[in-house]
Parts: structure tokens; C-alpha cells; sequence
């Protein structure tokens, strides 16, 4: 079992920049692919980024790409989103998610784990 917390959000204005982050906490974390989505008010939750297990493999949207980056610190148990230049599009609730069975995968439906979502709020 894993539990996720995220933290990080907040109010700013486009152009600015802000870094989630996701406590994970269980045994299972290493092997665990980790994801990032985002729900804005009246629309489906969307897949923003994912990494594998080891770090080093990241898949993004086409949305955020260039801008948005997603990485883990396994020896912390957390993995982060960067985002800069942040775009009032990019206001929404944003999840950390956890896929016990694979990586990479761009539907909400495919992982196990999920926080409780963080606010991310851009002005324009």
C-alpha cells in the first residue's frame, strides 16, 4: 500500500513558476510508477506527466512539454513537478498518482494510489 500527500500549490500570476510535491510513504514506493494529472472545474481529469520507476524515463503532455518537469527523489520518497511558465490554462486541481503495474500510463483509470489534490490558481 502507498500513501500520497501532495503539497505546493497555490496562487500566481502567468509567466510565474511553482513546485509540487508528493510525499510517498509505503514499502512498495521504489517500484511504484508515479504520475501527476490535473482536474479543472467541469472538465475530466487530464494525465499532465509520469516517470518510471528509476528516475530516468518521463513522459509528458503535449500541453506542458518544455515547461512542466516531473522527477523523483527515492531516497526521500517524494517526487516533484516543476512548472514554469505557468499559463492561466494550467489552473486546476492537480493529483499525484501511483501505478503499481506500470509507467507512463495517461489514464486516470490505470493507478492505484492517488493524494488529495492540490490547488494550482493562475492569474492572468
Amino acid at each position: 500500500q502507498v500513501q500520497l500527500v501532495e503539497s505546493g500549490g497555490g496562487l500566481v500570476q502567468a509567466g510565474g513558476s511553482l513546485r509540487l510535491s508528493c510525499a510517498a510513504s509505503g514499502r512498495t514506493f521504489s517500484r511504484v510508477g508515479m504520475g501527476w494529472f490535473r482536474q479543472a472545474p467541469g472538465k475530466e481529469r487530464e494525465f499532465v506527466a509520469a516517470i518510471n520507476w528509476g528516475g530516468d524515463i518521463k513522459y509528458y503532455a503535449d500541453s506542458v512539454l518544455g515547461r512542466f518537469t516531473i522527477s523523483r527523489d527515492k531516497a526521500n520518497n517524494t517526487v516533484y513537478l516543476q512548472m514554469n511558465n505557468l499559463k492561466p490554462g494550467d489552473t486546476a486541481v492537480y493529483y499525484c498518482a501511483g501505478d503499481s503495474s506500470s509507467w507512463g500510463r495517461t489514464t486516470s483509470a490505470s493507478y492505484d494510489y492517488w493524494g488529495q489534490g492540490t490547488q494550482v490558481t493562475v492569474s492572468s
